[in-house]
């Protein structure tokens, strides 16, 4: 049976880091990389594993790959802060890992919850993401925001979904895409990617629409509005901010 390791990357996540760990007791190695933390992050992490490691920022995916280049074992499972591993899918990770993998990278679904509410619709469920991965072929991009891993080609599915408490209130939600769009306009614009017009006036709208309409986010009441109406914000948010910062540069 393959070995696995867990990588995780946390600043201030004493709310949430505690559970994300106690789901994690049944892996073979816990590898945390913080950043800064204030709170009781590390002392919380400590308990749990002694592979914890202090490291500047330098963005998502680049933080990631310095958590995984310090695990021992080839097969890595990425897991966030805010996340649990269910016993249905530790189970059928481990299932993978003893029959033999049969891809260098697996996707699984997410449950995202808002508050104490489980989002089903607009896009939020089942949120597919790549964590489970052969760390001697596959690597996050060294992103600021909306990392991935790849190459991705062929990647294998699991059935059983993560758990994800992903945003505490309507405030916390805001604050962070305000933060992601920042993020995203700083990269942009770094790598001479140019906003225009069609990005502000037509992709907000029509995120709105496909996130509510097409994605049935009005399924989920008024808090399915309220997500639809600010990914839109969000989209506009990213590109004005990448259209200021271009402005800047000339």
């Amino acid at each position: 049976m393959e070995k696995l390791s867990v990588t995780i990357i946390t600043k201030n996540e004493e709310k949430n880091i505690g559970r994300c760990l106690e789901s994690l007791k049944w892996v073979d190695e816990i590898v945390v990389v913080d950043t800064e933390s204030s709170d009781r992050t590390l002392e919380i992490c400590k308990q749990y594993t002694d592979q914890v490691f202090s490291e500047t920022w330098h963005g998502y995916g680049k933080q990631k790959n310095i958590c995984a280049s310090h695990t021992k074992n080839r097969w890595v499972l990425n897991i966030d802060s805010d996340e649990v591993v269910t016993p249905e899918s530790a189970e059928e990770i481990q299932k993978v890992l003893r029959e033999g993998p049969q891809h260098t990278v697996y996707h699984l679904p997410r449950k995202n919850y808002f508050g104490d509410y489980w989002v089903r619709f607009g896009g939020w469920y089942p949120d597919r993401i790549l964590r489970l991965y052969d760390k001697e072929k596959v690597a996050f991009s060294e992103t600021q925001v909306h990392e991935r891993l790849t190459p991705d080609e062929n990647a294998g599915a699991l059935k059983n979904a993560l758990v994800h408490y992903s945003y505490r209130d309507e405030k916390d939600y805001i604050q962070r895409q305000d933060r992601y769009s920042t993020l995203y306009a700083k990269e942009k614009s770094a790598n001479g990617f140019r906003a225009n017009w069609t990005h502000l006036h037509l992709r907000p709208p029509f995120t709105f629409f496909k996130n509510y309409i097409l994605k049935q986010g009005f399924r989920d009441g008024s808090l399915g509005l309220f997500l639809a109406k600010n990914a839109a914000i969000y989209t506009r948010q990213k590109y004005a901010k990448t259209l200021l910062k271009e402005r800047k540069l000339e």
